[in-house]
């Protein structure tokens, strides 16, 4: 039964052609599974979905091991679902077992190339030079095609807290789900979080680190990112546990904000190091 025009049912009569030769043009992923497996019905569904979503950047085979013994034994199938993924003729990465969705999303991005790469690495060139409009404009091309690429919702996410609009960034932040992006994402919101809350925060004007951490977040808005840095690490310095160490995570969020390229940013680690330490 074929399933779309990317996911097929495959035997033993026709797995030479349909996933050993068509490897060599696009990635393909091998499912072994049976009827009586219920983790299979777990993660049939999912890997069905990202096929239909990759739009033909990879094949999903699926095998019936009970119909297909042969198979079976050739990949030495001892327990199901076992998932294969195949390039160029070759069984290049696999998994065992009822993965949940965010891992096996890994698993498939790091087995088929991302089309959308280069426009990626076009929209964090940009954010480098300091144009985060132009770079917010190339994210968003990019999730036109792709709703749910990790890395351009990362980037837009970034694009958008050099703009100041904190509000859609938090928007996009929580669309960010799996991947490295999601430990960067992580990072990233206790600052976003800081600055959609700026106004609701309680300071005190008779309170001096509550007004010069006010001040900080200002300069943020303002994108004056290194004397915001500056603000924050004197109210560290005076007190390192300031709002339960928030004041931390939103230095730590501008670090990740500026990247590991930036001159400014180790730098800052150390200094930060040597309040906190």
């Amino acid at each position: 039964m074929t399933y779309s025009d990317f996911i097929i049912d495959v035997t033993e009569k026709d797995f030479e052609y349909q996933v050993i030769a068509f490897s060599s043009q696009v990635p393909v992923v091998v499912d072994f599974w049976a009827e009586w497996c219920a983790p299979c019905r777990v993660i049939g569904p999912i890997l069905e979905k990202l096929a239909q979503e990759a739009k033909g950047g990879f094949r999903l085979a699926k095998v019936n091991v009970d119909h297909n013994p042969a198979l079976a034994k050739e990949y030495t199938i001892r327990s199901i679902p076992a998932v294969k993924g195949f390039r160029e003729g070759q069984v290049v990465s696999e998994f065992l077992g009822a993965l949940p969705e965010p891992r096996i999303r890994e698993f498939i991005e790091k087995l088929v190339p991302d089309p959308h790469s280069l426009a990626i690495k076009r929209g964090e060139s940009l954010l480098s030079m300091g144009q985060p409009g132009q770079a917010e404009d190339t994210f968003r091309e990019v999730l036109d095609e792709a709703p749910e690429n990790q890395a351009a919702l990362l980037g837009l996410t970034k694009s958008l807290v050099w703009q100041g609009d904190f509000y859609e960034a938090q928007i996009y932040l929580k669309k960010i789900s799996s991947g490295k992006e999601y430990l960067t994402a992580q990072v990233l919101a206790p600052l976003v979080k800081a600055m959609n809350n700026q106004q609701n925060n309680g300071f005190l004007e008779e309170n001096p680190l509550d007004m010069a951490y006010l001040h900080a977040l200002r300069l943020v808005r303002r994108g004056n990112i290194e004397a915001a840095m500056d603000g924050l690490l004197d109210i560290l310095r005076q007190d390192k546990r300031y709002r339960d160490g928030t004041v931390r995570l939103v230095f730590l969020g501008l670090l990740e904000l500026l990247g590991e390229d930036n001159p400014l940013s180790q730098e800052y680690r150390n200094e930060l190091a040597s309040v906190l330490f």
